[in-house]
């Protein structure tokens, strides 16, 4: 591949300039284009390769190892086409050395074996494997040499970029080596002055860009791979300032909008706080005064209120919502699952109702009468609604909403938490949002995926609750689980059984957000796991005769879902089997047995939660991660970890480490988050830095944080305020 010559003198404007400038560039590669959201050359410019190939030498056979990937010249000394078992096509190829390779292709079609020989010259570039008489590659690349004729290797890296169907790496990269060529001088590609650039010690742009998209032969391949070369730590610090940018840019949209002022006189929170039949914890304390600070002022709140499992966030939001009744206006909490909401809604009706407050649920089961009582209500006396998704429908509408509570917020796309506050705009006025997680978010996550909200965290459980031991065991050791269950039972106690199912691309891609709702892999998903349930149901009772065992599945209308919660919470039954709807919500201070099957589909932080489940009273709880052999070395640590710590936000950490962001967070939550460059985990060290520098483009260049957010994020209108 040749180096890249720029252009003597491009104008500055250039990065603006459309894809189909470019010589080649028709209607049906632009579209193609398009779909990669390339539209500009600066689109192409700032389009990073995935990986490198090697293709600047040659090796020769004989030195070659097993794992080498390697490029190779040899002539094709045999050919065997083999139909034993399925079609197969072996090449032997062999180089100057004298040494032997083979070459094996299972797909191929006759014309392509017609074109290779014996004697025809080959150069092939693949993953060295061993095979059952010598080395071999399977499928490589592969190119007819002419038979006298040099063919020089390429003079960099070859880099594979991210692309699409119709659109093949050779012509990606022409295209951007051609866009490359207008990249203009330092002076018109930066858009971090000077000053600041030299005071954090960034190379030029221009240079790490061509760095990245033709590294030199000499270049440090493993540095690459780990992101760690100068060059990307360049543009990965560019990248993460463009995501900090513009979640400060919407904050401040945010405060440049009006909120009602909530200044009760505090009664009713005194009558609440006397009635509760515990003491809230000093990190409650502290928390709801954030929380109360925010609300008495007339900008809008948008505060993230973190708490691992059991911490108390449910009192602290109760204690906003009757802030916003005591100002005379309404509060309308969303959580993500019937499941969830309920229970909430059964905390509020116990500790609310008897203070005269009407608490309205809302739920798409709710049906007829009830539903238009519910809705009136809304549009009339009712103080505190509380539901699931039903609560942002049309149809729906508040008298004097001035507070939005959102639980498990990441579960929610963006647009769907807009919808449920601008149920509640009034003129130029729009309502306090605080928002609730029991998934402990890392420190570096939140710094970039957070920059726009305000962070309180309760830190501190209440007295009484015992740390959970955890114990990891094969799967092989099912019975003895079993009994486990019978002797804890046996003495007064409860457990769960929660079922995942091995079935991995269905529920995986279901449980990641990737399907909309009602989608087909949702579906699947929730059928496979309630039959996993299902079956451990049967085989539980048969292996347990004389035992009351409950069953919970997303696949149950609503009532019994409700009706078997119902039992296990008054301990009419044992143990409830169930799937992984019982992550979050369910409060059965009785129950200190967590068993949980295939633990290593499941991801740190949804094992942390189910493990929440057990250990809130003051027995002695355990949880059981079962697992099937082999385990991969991901899976392994992270069952490691669950073993060696209750410690939610450690947890939290290391969860980010091994699945990144998008998984943390929920990949709805964070489309805007795939990041092409920085990671978040490795690259933490430098977010302190990017803060500072945020603030100081904000307040000096707005311009050129404009530009940056652009070039990085796109043009598209970020949701504001969300």
């Amino acid at each position: 591949m040749t180096p890249i010559q720029p252009d003597p003198g491009p104008p500055a404007q250039a990065g603006g300039r459309s894809a189909d400038s470019l010589p080649g560039v028709g209607p049906a590669l632009r579209e193609s284009l398009a779909k990669l959201g390339l539209l500009t050359l600066q689109d192409l410019w700032f389009h990073l390769p995935l990986r490198y190939e090697d293709k600047t030498r040659i090796s020769a056979i004989r030195d070659l190892r097993v794992g080498d990937i390697a490029q190779v010249e040899g002539r094709i000394e045999a050919i065997e086409k083999g139909f034993r078992f399925r079609p197969q096509l072996r090449i032997a190829v062999a180089d100057a050395s004298s040494a032997t390779l083979l070459l094996r292709f299972f797909h191929f079609n006759n014309a392509q074996a017609r074109q290779l020989d014996v004697g025809t010259r080959l150069r092939c570039y693949g993953e060295v494997r061993r095979g059952q008489h010598s080395l071999e590659m399977v499928h490589p690349q592969y190119q007819r040499l002419a038979e006298d004729a040099q063919s020089p290797v390429e003079e960099s890296l070859t880099p594979i970029y991210p692309t699409t169907e119709g659109l093949g790496q050779k012509r990606l990269a022409g295209l951007i080596g051609r866009a490359l060529a207008q990249l203009p001088q330092d002076d018109a590609l930066e858009l971090i002055p000077l000053a600041l650039r030299e005071a954090n010690g960034l190379t030029s742009l221009r240079d790490a860009l061509l760095y990245v998209h033709r590294p030199p032969p000499a270049a440090d391949l493993i540095g690459l791979g780990l992101g760690t070369h100068p060059a990307q730590q360049r543009l990965a610090f560019e990248e993460l300032l463009a995501q900090h940018l513009s979640l400060r840019q919407l904050r401040n949209r945010l405060r440049a909008q009006a909120a009602p002022a909530l200044r009760g006189d505090g009664g009713l929170r005194k009558r609440f706080l006397a009635a509760l039949p515990f003491a809230p914890t000093a990190a409650q304390v502290r928390v709801t005064a954030e929380v109360e600070r925010d609300l008495g002022k007339a900008v809008p709140m948008l505060r993230l209120v973190q708490g691992d499992v059991g911490s108390g966030k449910t009192v602290v939001a109760a204690l906003a919502a009757l802030a916003a009744v005591e100002a005379d206006r309404q509060a309308a909490l969303m959580a993500p699952t019937e499941l969830l909401a309920e229970q909430h809604f059964v905390n509020f009706h116990k500790w609310i109702s008897p203070l005269g407050i009407e608490v309205v649920w809302l739920a798409g089961k709710l049906k007829g009468k009830l539903r238009t009582s519910a809705l009136a209500g809304l549009r009339g006396a009712a103080q505190i609604a509380i539901g699931t998704h039903a609560l942002m429908q049309e149809g729906v509408e508040f008298a004097r909403l001035g507070l939005v509570i959102i639980d498990e917020q990441h579960r929610f796309g963006v647009d769907q938490r807009l919808a449920l506050r601008d149920k509640g705009r009034a003129g130029d006025e729009i309502p306090h949002q605080l928002v609730l997680t029991a998934t402990p978010i890392p420190r570096t996550l939140a710094m970039t995926a957070y920059a726009d909200l305000d962070v309180s965290i309760i830190d501190e459980l209440p007295p009484g609750r015992t740390p959970v031991a955890t114990v990891v065991l094969n799967g092989t050791r099912r019975g003895e689980v079993v009994e486990r269950i019978r002797a804890a039972c046996a003495e007064g106690r409860q457990a769960y059984w929660v079922c995942t199912v091995i079935e991995e691309s269905s529920v995986e891609k279901s449980a990641h957000g990737r399907a909309g709702p009602g989608g087909g892999i949702r579906d699947k998903a929730l059928v496979l796991q309630a039959q996993a349930a299902q079956v451990t149901h049967a085989e539980l009772t048969a292996a347990l005769p004389g035992m009351r065992i409950g069953l919970v599945h997303g696949r149950m209308k609503p009532a019994e879902k409700q009706a078997a919660m119902d039992a296990f919470k008054a301990g009419e039954t044992a143990l409830l089997v169930a799937t992984t709807v019982i992550e979050v919500g369910v409060d059965v201070p009785n129950a200190s047995l967590m068993v949980v099957e295939n633990a290593e589909r499941l991801g740190l932080a949804q094992l942390h939660q189910l493990r929440g489940r057990v250990g809130r009273g003051s027995t002695k709880s355990s949880c059981v991660l079962l697992y099937q052999a082999p385990l991969s070395a991901m899976a392994r640590q992270r069952l490691d970890v669950l073993r060696e710590t209750n410690d939610g936000f450690r947890i939290a950490e290391k969860d980010l480490e091994l699945r990144g962001p998008g998984e943390v967070l929920g990949t709805r939550q964070t489309g805007e988050m795939s990041l092409r460059v920085a990671d978040l985990a490795r690259d933490a060290h430098l977010l302190p830095t990017i803060q500072r520098t945020g603030e100081i483009l904000l307040r000096d260049h707005p311009d050129l944080a404009a530009r940056l957010v652009a070039r990085w994020i796109g043009h598209a209108a970020r949701f504001a305020g969300a």
